[in-house]
């Protein structure tokens, strides 16, 4: 597939605003942009599938089984066409995962994500690997990332996770809660408890996971920064003390910051290699460009979310809210009041006919 092509064909339903139209939409262009961690390009057949899921002309479900059936017929392929079977293949499952709103926050989730995107494209999909791994990366000169020992994966799991359960975003800045989200995925992320398939099963666990606190994830990030991605959490794990280098999760925050709160942040690799010494031009998590500057204001992670959703619908209703957010209608009440208090926002026009005014 020619290259960011799939991008603006995909985009054109967005545009036309039709919600479901445009929730299908995002999710393939998240699915299709997560291949380039590993670097597979998608086919012009998924291309032409996708549309036709997105148009409501056939289920994901019917998607797969094509996308099986084309495969199926094509006995003979070379090498690149290989990777572009496991990319069309793992697409569509990525896509089905993300929607589904069923999620745990556990290990297991996680090792279920990555047999469900992998299951016959690689014979230990969803298994714990019993060896020790290494890969060299361009922005570390051919060095590695120290991964987890096989040993100790389940350990390491355990600990990261029940950590991560015990912890409370109530009363969190925005800015402490990316950062922490960031750190998260680094961390679980660094164990690499699969022989291949880690950066993208890691992407879709942590979506799952974030929409559970009610963020709208911003395909944006993955669809033209999925490289970038994998990069940071290479950087966020490295260290080599004798030539000053630390690893560091700022890349990774950038990231987030743009998946999360809407920033636009310049996600540029080369900034991101060990060599790299222009200061000047390095990166800040002060956003250039923000569609709302919501990041710098006071607020809770479940008012960020609620102030989004208002922000993107100012008619909204209160039930609309709670079924986007999955919080109790008391909850909605309350975000409410707070984002009233805060001078925030405002209703207009009465309780019948109202509308919510962003005063920030």
């Amino acid at each position: 597939m020619p290259d960011k092509n799939w991008q603006f064909e995909l985009e054109e339903y967005i545009k036309q605003g039709e919600p479901e139209r445009a929730e299908k939409s995002e999710a393939w262009q998240t699915a299709i942009g997560l291949q380039a961690v590993d670097g597979l390009k998608t086919s012009e057949y998924l291309l032409d599938t996708a549309k036709d899921h997105i148009e409501g002309k056939i289920t994901i479900d019917e998607v797969q089984k094509r996308i099986h059936s084309y495969y199926e017929q094509r006995t003979t392929r070379t090498e690149t066409e290989n990777e572009t079977k496991e990319a069309d293949i793992v697409s569509a499952r990525i896509t089905k995962l993300l929607g589904e709103k069923a999620f745990q926050f556990s290990p297991a989730e996680w090792i279920t994500i990555h047999r469900r995107l992998f299951e016959g494209v690689f014979d230990h999909a969803g298994q714990i690997r019993k060896y020790n791994i290494s890969k060299k990366e361009w922005i570390l000169n051919g060095e590695t990332v120290i991964y987890a020992d096989w040993d100790s994966i389940k350990d390491t799991l355990d600990y990261d996770f029940a950590t991560e359960k015990q912890f409370s975003y109530e009363g969190l800045s925005v800015e402490a809660a990316v950062k922490h989200l960031a750190k998260f995925a680094s961390d679980i992320w660094q164990i690499h408890p699969f022989g291949e398939g880690n950066t993208r099963a890691t992407a879709v666990f942590m979506i799952k996971y974030m929409k559970t606190f009610g963020f709208r994830v911003n395909n944006d990030a993955f669809r033209e920064n999925s490289w970038y991605f994998r990069n940071a959490l290479v950087r966020a794990n490295y260290n080599d003390l004798q030539k000053g280098i630390h690893s560091t999760t700022k890349f990774l925050e950038l990231f987030f910051s743009n998946l999360l709160l809407g920033t636009n942040h310049e996600l540029k690799n080369r900034y991101m290699h060990v060599d790299f010494v222009d200061e000047t031009a390095s990166q800040s998590i002060n956003p250039k460009i923000s569609k709302y500057q919501f990041d710098t204001l006071d607020c809770t992670l479940e008012e960020l979310a609620v102030l989004e959703l208002v922000a993107k619908n100012p008619t909204i209703k209160q039930q609309e809210l709670v079924e986007a957010t999955g919080k109790s209608i008391a909850t909605i009440k309350r975000i409410m009041k707070s984002l009233q208090e805060k001078q925030y926002i405002r209703r207009e026009n009465g309780k019948r006919y109202s509308k919510w005014e962003i005063l920030v």
